[in-house]
């Protein structure tokens, strides 16, 4: 491959389109525009220790086990006591949560005088289209969640 060959550079909100649309398990995506900076919404997207079990209403805890630069790795414990294992890619506007059976995502970018925040689940098993309404309901959920955080309003 050519150095020379243009280079698309997605913002995340973008990229997280992109893994919607490609990714087998993916099942939920769901976008909303905020009224605060970008920097407000990632200071609380970002916190996945408190916000993931009040914005997921299937999970109890998430905590961060180990961290390298931009990689961490995470627990997560389920209400109904189940756990799981994460890696976690973490960036400004950026993460990317996968453990052996679930993938979830989210991103921010500017847009207007607002941001625009995105979500993604889904789970990495065979069959998994068949969760899709669930799925649906409990990202939906979330989403409305994290537009009603205190810290998010204008």
């Amino acid at each position: 491959m050519s150095r020379d060959m243009p280079v698309a550079e997605l913002d995340p909100v973008r990229r997280l389109r992109v893994l919607a649309r490609t990714l087998p398990g993916a099942l939920h995506h769901a976008e909303i525009v905020l009224p605060v900076s970008p920097e407000r919404v990632w200071a609380v997207a970002s916190d996945l220790e408190n916000q993931l079990p009040l914005l997921l209403s299937t999970v109890k805890s998430f905590t961060i086990t180990r961290a390298e630069g931009d990689r961490l790795w995470a627990r997560a414990v389920g209400t109904l006591g189940q756990r799981a294992d994460f890696e976690v890619v973490l960036r400004p506007g950026w993460c990317l949560m996968r453990s052996r059976f679930v993938v979830g995502a989210m991103a921010a970018t500017p847009e207007g005088d607002g941001t625009r925040f995105g979500s993604l689940g889904g789970f990495r098993v065979p069959g998994a289209r068949l969760l899709r309404p669930v799925l649906d309901s409990l990202g939906d959920r979330a989403v409305r969640r994290f537009a009603e955080h205190p810290d998010l309003r204008a």
